[in-house]
Protein backbone atom coordinates (compact mmCIF):
# COMPACT_ATOMS: atom_id res chain seq x y z
CA UNK A 1 0.00 0.00 0.00
CA UNK A 2 1.29 3.46 -0.95
CA UNK A 3 0.49 6.12 1.66
CA UNK A 4 1.36 9.82 1.25
CA UNK A 5 1.06 11.92 4.41
CA UNK A 6 -0.42 15.41 4.61
CA UNK A 7 1.68 16.62 7.54
CA UNK A 8 3.71 18.92 5.29
CA UNK A 9 0.66 20.68 3.83
CA UNK A 10 0.17 24.38 4.66
CA UNK A 11 -2.15 25.17 7.62
CA UNK A 12 -4.96 26.50 5.43
CA UNK A 13 -5.04 23.19 3.55
CA UNK A 14 -4.94 21.04 6.68
CA UNK A 15 -7.92 23.00 8.05
CA UNK A 16 -10.00 22.62 4.86
CA UNK A 17 -12.82 20.05 4.62
CA UNK A 18 -11.53 16.53 4.16
CA UNK A 19 -13.11 14.84 1.14
CA UNK A 20 -12.34 11.20 0.52
CA UNK A 21 -12.23 9.80 -3.00
CA UNK A 22 -12.59 6.05 -3.59
CA UNK A 23 -11.78 5.56 -7.25
CA UNK A 24 -8.81 5.00 -9.53
CA UNK A 25 -5.45 6.51 -8.71
CA UNK A 26 -5.03 10.16 -9.69
CA UNK A 27 -2.75 11.76 -12.24
CA UNK A 28 0.29 13.80 -11.25
CA UNK A 29 -1.31 17.16 -12.02
CA UNK A 30 -3.36 16.87 -8.83
CA UNK A 31 -0.25 16.78 -6.64
CA UNK A 32 -0.35 20.57 -6.24
CA UNK A 33 -3.55 20.23 -4.24
CA UNK A 34 -1.77 18.50 -1.36
CA UNK A 35 -3.48 15.18 -1.92
CA UNK A 36 -3.00 12.34 0.54
CA UNK A 37 -3.10 9.00 -1.25
CA UNK A 38 -2.98 5.26 -0.76
CA UNK A 39 -3.30 2.45 -3.26
CA UNK A 40 -5.22 -0.77 -2.66
CA UNK A 41 -4.73 -2.29 -6.12
CA UNK A 42 -1.62 -3.95 -7.51
CA UNK A 43 -1.29 -1.73 -10.59
CA UNK A 44 -2.54 1.47 -12.20
CA UNK A 45 -3.68 1.10 -15.81
CA UNK A 46 -5.30 4.52 -16.22
CA UNK A 47 -6.22 7.49 -14.03
CA UNK A 48 -8.91 8.92 -16.33
CA UNK A 49 -11.91 8.08 -14.15
CA UNK A 50 -10.40 9.38 -10.93
CA UNK A 51 -9.06 12.51 -12.62
CA UNK A 52 -12.50 13.41 -14.01
CA UNK A 53 -14.09 12.97 -10.59
CA UNK A 54 -11.33 14.85 -8.77
CA UNK A 55 -11.60 17.78 -11.15
CA UNK A 56 -15.27 18.21 -10.24
CA UNK A 57 -14.53 17.94 -6.51
CA UNK A 58 -11.81 20.60 -6.74
CA UNK A 59 -13.72 23.03 -8.96
CA UNK A 60 -15.58 24.93 -6.23
CA UNK A 61 -14.55 28.18 -4.59
CA UNK A 62 -12.90 26.46 -1.65
CA UNK A 63 -9.82 24.31 -1.10
CA UNK A 64 -10.81 20.81 0.03
CA UNK A 65 -8.30 18.40 1.44
CA UNK A 66 -8.76 15.67 -1.13
CA UNK A 67 -7.62 12.27 0.14
CA UNK A 68 -7.47 9.53 -2.50
CA UNK A 69 -7.81 5.79 -1.99
CA UNK A 70 -7.20 3.95 -5.26
CA UNK A 71 -9.42 0.85 -5.28
CA UNK A 72 -9.71 0.31 -9.08
CA UNK A 73 -6.93 -0.12 -11.61
CA UNK A 74 -8.89 1.88 -14.18
CA UNK A 75 -9.88 -0.95 -16.50
CA UNK A 76 -11.30 -3.77 -14.40
CA UNK A 77 -13.93 -3.65 -11.63
CA UNK A 78 -12.45 -3.46 -8.17
CA UNK A 79 -13.16 -5.97 -5.42
CA UNK A 80 -15.43 -5.33 -2.45
CA UNK A 81 -12.45 -6.11 -0.21
CA UNK A 82 -10.32 -3.38 -1.79
CA UNK A 83 -13.15 -0.85 -1.54
CA UNK A 84 -13.74 -1.73 2.11
CA UNK A 85 -10.06 -1.37 2.97
CA UNK A 86 -9.89 1.95 1.16
CA UNK A 87 -12.97 3.27 2.95
CA UNK A 88 -11.63 2.24 6.35
CA UNK A 89 -8.35 3.99 5.52
CA UNK A 90 -10.17 7.20 4.61
CA UNK A 91 -12.25 7.18 7.79
CA UNK A 92 -9.12 6.64 9.87
CA UNK A 93 -7.87 9.92 8.37
CA UNK A 94 -10.95 11.83 9.55
CA UNK A 95 -12.54 12.29 6.15
CA UNK A 96 -16.05 13.56 6.80
CA UNK A 97 -17.31 13.30 3.22
CA UNK A 98 -16.58 10.43 0.81
CA UNK A 99 -17.32 10.19 -2.92
CA UNK A 100 -18.01 6.70 -4.34
CA UNK A 101 -18.66 7.10 -8.08
CA UNK A 102 -19.21 3.43 -8.83
CA UNK A 103 -21.63 0.60 -8.17
CA UNK A 104 -20.91 -3.06 -7.50
CA UNK A 105 -23.59 -5.55 -8.50
CA UNK A 106 -23.39 -7.85 -5.49
CA UNK A 107 -23.92 -7.17 -1.82
CA UNK A 108 -20.79 -8.15 0.08
CA UNK A 109 -20.64 -8.29 3.87
CA UNK A 110 -17.16 -6.80 3.99
CA UNK A 111 -18.30 -3.70 2.07
CA UNK A 112 -21.59 -3.38 3.94
CA UNK A 113 -19.78 -3.47 7.27
CA UNK A 114 -17.22 -0.88 6.15
CA UNK A 115 -20.05 1.46 5.14
CA UNK A 116 -21.77 0.88 8.47
CA UNK A 117 -18.56 1.82 10.29
CA UNK A 118 -18.15 4.95 8.20
CA UNK A 119 -21.73 6.12 8.77
CA UNK A 120 -21.42 5.36 12.50
CA UNK A 121 -18.28 7.52 12.57
CA UNK A 122 -20.28 10.45 11.20
CA UNK A 123 -19.06 10.38 7.60
CA UNK A 124 -21.36 11.28 4.70
CA UNK A 125 -21.13 8.73 1.89
CA UNK A 126 -22.20 9.86 -1.60
CA UNK A 127 -22.55 6.99 -4.10
CA UNK A 128 -23.73 6.68 -7.68
CA UNK A 129 -26.67 4.54 -8.73
CA UNK A 130 -28.29 3.92 -12.13
CA UNK A 131 -31.63 5.62 -12.73
CA UNK A 132 -33.18 2.27 -13.64
CA UNK A 133 -32.46 -1.40 -13.16
CA UNK A 134 -31.10 -3.40 -10.28
CA UNK A 135 -29.75 -1.84 -7.11
CA UNK A 136 -25.96 -1.43 -6.80
CA UNK A 137 -23.65 -1.22 -3.82
CA UNK A 138 -22.68 0.77 -1.81
CA UNK A 139 -25.53 3.09 -2.89
CA UNK A 140 -28.16 0.59 -1.68
CA UNK A 141 -26.80 0.44 1.88
CA UNK A 142 -28.66 2.33 4.64
CA UNK A 143 -27.35 5.81 5.33
CA UNK A 144 -25.68 6.25 1.92
CA UNK A 145 -26.82 9.11 -0.33
CA UNK A 146 -27.91 7.59 -3.68
CA UNK A 147 -27.18 9.86 -6.65
CA UNK A 148 -28.05 9.39 -10.31
CA UNK A 149 -27.75 11.54 -13.40
CA UNK A 150 -30.47 14.08 -14.25
CA UNK A 151 -30.13 15.86 -17.59
CA UNK A 152 -32.27 18.72 -16.28
CA UNK A 153 -29.52 19.74 -13.87
CA UNK A 154 -26.54 21.97 -14.56
CA UNK A 155 -23.50 22.13 -12.23
CA UNK A 156 -24.64 23.38 -8.85
CA UNK A 157 -28.18 22.07 -9.25
CA UNK A 158 -29.73 19.01 -7.67
CA UNK A 159 -33.14 17.37 -8.11
CA UNK A 160 -35.12 15.60 -5.40
CA UNK A 161 -36.08 12.22 -6.84
CA UNK A 162 -36.83 10.20 -3.70
CA UNK A 163 -37.45 7.14 -5.87
CA UNK A 164 -36.88 3.43 -5.35
CA UNK A 165 -33.58 3.84 -7.18
CA UNK A 166 -32.16 7.22 -6.14
CA UNK A 167 -32.46 10.01 -3.59
CA UNK A 168 -31.18 12.85 -5.76
CA UNK A 169 -30.24 13.63 -9.35
CA UNK A 170 -27.49 15.96 -10.52
CA UNK A 171 -25.49 17.16 -13.51
CA UNK A 172 -24.15 14.46 -15.84
CA UNK A 173 -21.40 16.56 -17.40
CA UNK A 174 -17.64 16.44 -16.91
CA UNK A 175 -15.54 19.59 -16.77
CA UNK A 176 -13.46 21.05 -19.58
CA UNK A 177 -10.41 18.78 -19.26
CA UNK A 178 -12.56 15.65 -19.51
CA UNK A 179 -15.46 16.61 -21.81
CA UNK A 180 -16.17 13.03 -22.86
CA UNK A 181 -15.01 11.21 -19.77
CA UNK A 182 -17.11 8.30 -18.52
CA UNK A 183 -19.92 9.09 -20.93
CA UNK A 184 -21.56 11.26 -18.28
CA UNK A 185 -24.16 9.70 -16.04
CA UNK A 186 -24.38 8.77 -12.39
CA UNK A 187 -20.62 8.69 -11.70
CA UNK A 188 -20.26 12.36 -12.54
CA UNK A 189 -23.57 13.26 -10.88
CA UNK A 190 -22.33 11.84 -7.58
CA UNK A 191 -19.18 13.95 -7.84
CA UNK A 192 -21.23 17.11 -8.45
CA UNK A 193 -23.29 16.42 -5.32
CA UNK A 194 -20.16 15.71 -3.27
CA UNK A 195 -18.69 19.02 -4.46
CA UNK A 196 -21.84 20.86 -3.39
CA UNK A 197 -21.70 19.28 0.06
CA UNK A 198 -18.00 20.10 0.30
CA UNK A 199 -18.70 23.77 -0.37
CA UNK A 200 -21.45 23.73 2.25
CA UNK A 201 -19.09 22.25 4.85
CA UNK A 202 -16.35 24.73 3.92
CA UNK A 203 -18.75 27.56 4.74
CA UNK A 204 -19.45 26.11 8.17
CA UNK A 205 -22.49 24.04 7.23
CA UNK A 206 -23.90 21.93 10.03
CA UNK A 207 -26.74 19.48 10.32
CA UNK A 208 -28.08 16.74 8.08
CA UNK A 209 -26.55 16.78 4.55
CA UNK A 210 -29.68 15.11 3.18
CA UNK A 211 -31.88 17.93 4.50
CA UNK A 212 -29.43 20.50 3.11
CA UNK A 213 -29.71 18.99 -0.37
CA UNK A 214 -33.49 18.83 -0.13
CA UNK A 215 -33.55 22.55 0.66
CA UNK A 216 -31.49 23.28 -2.47
CA UNK A 217 -33.75 21.33 -4.83
CA UNK A 218 -35.73 23.28 -7.40
CA UNK A 219 -36.69 20.16 -9.31
CA UNK A 220 -38.84 17.44 -7.80
CA UNK A 221 -39.84 14.07 -9.14
CA UNK A 222 -38.39 11.90 -11.86
CA UNK A 223 -37.00 13.26 -15.09
CA UNK A 224 -39.59 12.73 -17.82
CA UNK A 225 -38.23 11.40 -21.10
CA UNK A 226 -39.69 12.84 -24.27
CA UNK A 227 -41.57 10.31 -26.43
Amino acid sequence: MRDLKLSGAPPWLRAAPAIGLLDTALGTRFARHGIGAARFVSEVLTTEHGDAIAEILLAGHFAPRLVSAAVFDGRRPGSAQAVARGLDWLIERDTTLVNLSFGLREDRAVLRQACERAVAAGATLVASTPARGEAVYPAAYPGVLRITGDARCSPGQVSHLDSRQADFGACVGALQHHPGALGGGASLAAAHVTAMLGQWLAKGGRGDPRRHLEALCQLHGAERRKP
